[in-house]
């Protein structure tokens, strides 16, 4: 039998070499709370007139192109022989620059200026628009272009966060035309929608399609999405899944394929997590993740698993829910005395059916914040109060770290020292202020090289790795590094105050 490969695709549209582009969330979004217009419904079994969602739409999308500069980056290569014809004498005289360490060299290389495409959508009057992460990662310069190329703006990343594929960015614009916000949550599988975006390079595009699911979990990042068989490309990514009055239900971020183009089907992140994620991003500049303290999975998926399996199950009572496989230790279930083999039904009332039914609930929420859950346990219904809790155990704000806590000053290696310590690349403390590198031990002169195993060349470089642990599980930088005598040095580094 001939096997197809599916490939989850994200939907950017690379412009030169392939790019991870990636955008950020706004909160100024213009909620649905005017009057609806009118829409005529078709009667059963004719054709719906989709004209009106999309002029409405297509102004509030925009045309998001992302740009990584060209820049001189330290790369190893190894060559086997060279060791040996280069150094008879096994390095018993010296070596010279970036030679030995089994035939490594270090060279610097010129990377090439990178572009990528994606669409975006406007949430606020004054500028704020909404796309997916993956759609600005990394970029240096960020240009928007308004619907029909009216205009064309620099834009600036507000926030963004890669579980969710979520991004705001701004613009410094006035009156713009911002879209219509929708409930995602009374979205109906079967409506019909259009995807609105720029695929393939083809501005302002509109395809139409139906709600083919809710609540789908795609086993990475978001986990609670919006399917539709609307034709999705790439370069709809960060694009508007409206609904026929042309209100905003979803973000487009990804195909489901087995070519990487669409034949298959798109998934949307829905508005009920944007609208939560942009105001993460403007109150705090990032979201704010909540944590059950569960691993598991949808009672029926269990079910048929161990059927297939030929293995004996359990009566749970029910074949909707969500089964507990494991408690996380000191978590929020836990603290409630939530158990294996427990089955979450109900969350503040709504009802769980899958596990993407209960991540969409808490991806709503933040730590801290409490909920009430039913559950059964051997088939007797029980009710539990959960305090959630952040990635890192605590029911506080998790706020992006920036240099100024690690108290210090850096610059970049000059030539001179990286030929002094047989180096190719590293950054030299020149001043320690306090802050947490004067707690840990770090002292003036000495050299990173490489944080939490990356390797560390520029500002950005560090910049990037202390933003990323400070919201991490595990807020810790581990430090590898030498001293201006060549003596190496390895330091922990806690960015937190417990």
């Amino acid at each position: 039998m001939k096997k197809i490969l599916n490939v989850a695709t994200p939907a950017a549209c690379a412009v030169a070499l392939i790019l991870s582009v990636a955008a950020f969330t706004n909160t100024n979004a213009a909620p649905a709370t005017s009057p609806a217009p009118i829409v005529s419904s078709a009667p059963a079994g004719q054709p719906v007139d989709l004209t009106y969602a999309a002029e409405k739409a297509l102004p509030s999308v925009v045309y998001i192109k992302s740009v990584q500069n060209s820049k001189v980056q330290t790369i190893e290569y190894s060559n086997p022989f060279e060791d040996f014809f280069s150094d008879p004498f096994g390095g018993f005289f010296g070596r010279g620059q970036g030679q030995g360490n089994n035939g490594k060299r270090q060279r610097q290389v010129q990377t090439p200026k990178r572009a990528a495409a994606g669409s975006g959508v406007i949430i606020s009057a004054d500028g704020y628009i909404v796309t997916n992460n993956h759609v600005v990662d990394g970029a240096d310069e960020l240009t928007v272009t308004l619907n029909e190329n009216s205009k064309e703006y620099s834009a600036r990343i507000i926030g963004a966060d890669k579980t969710t594929d979520l991004a705001l960015i701004k613009i410094d614009a006035k009156n713009l035309p911002a879209i219509v916000i929708a409930n995602s949550d009374d979205v109906r599988v079967g409506e019909w929608v259009l995807a609105v975006g720029n695929p393939l390079g083809l501005n302002n595009t509109v395809t139409a399609g139906i709600v083919s699911a809710k609540a789908r979990s795609m086993g990475q990042g978001v986990s609670s999405m919006i399917q539709t068989d609307a034709a999705i490309n790439q370069g709809n990514s960060g694009g508007a899944l409206v609904n026929t009055r042309g209100e905003l239900i979803g973000i487009n971020a990804m195909i489901y394929s087995q070519t990487g183009s669409n034949i298959g089907y798109g998934f949307a992140i829905p508005t009920a997590i944007m609208n939560k994620a942009v105001d993460d991003f403007k109150k705090y500049g990032s979201y704010q993740r909540a944590m059950i303290g569960i691993q598991g999975g949808s009672v029926k998926d269990y079910v048929d698993y161990m059927k297939d399996q030929d293995k004996e199950v359990q009566d749970y009572g029910t074949m909707e829910g969500v089964r507990i496989d494991k408690v996380v230790e000191d978590g929020a279930a836990a603290d409630a005395d939530l158990k294996s083999e427990d089955v979450i039904t109900t969350v503040d009332g709504k009802k769980v059916k899958t596990m993407g039914d209960l991540q969409a609930i808490i991806a709503q929420k933040r730590p801290g914040d409490k909920v009430t859950v039913k559950y059964l346990r051997n088939k007797k219904e029980k009710t539990a109060t959960l305090t959630l809790k952040n990635e890192q155990g605590t029911t506080k704000v998790v706020k992006n770290a920036d240099l100024d806590v690690l108290g210090g000053t850096f610059r970049a290696i000059t030539d001179a020292k990286k030929e002094q310590l047989n180096i190719g690349y590293g950054l030299e403390i020149l001043k320690v202020n306090g802050g947490k590198l004067k707690d840990a031990g770090v002292t003036k002169g000495f050299i990173i090289q490489r944080i939490n195993d990356q390797a560390i060349k520029s500002i950005d470089d560090l910049q990037n790795v202390v933003k990323e642990a400070s919201t991490s599980k595990e807020p810790v930088l581990y430090i590898q590094g030498i001293y201006p005598t060549g003596k190496k040095g390895y330091f922990a580094v806690p960015l937190t105050n417990d």
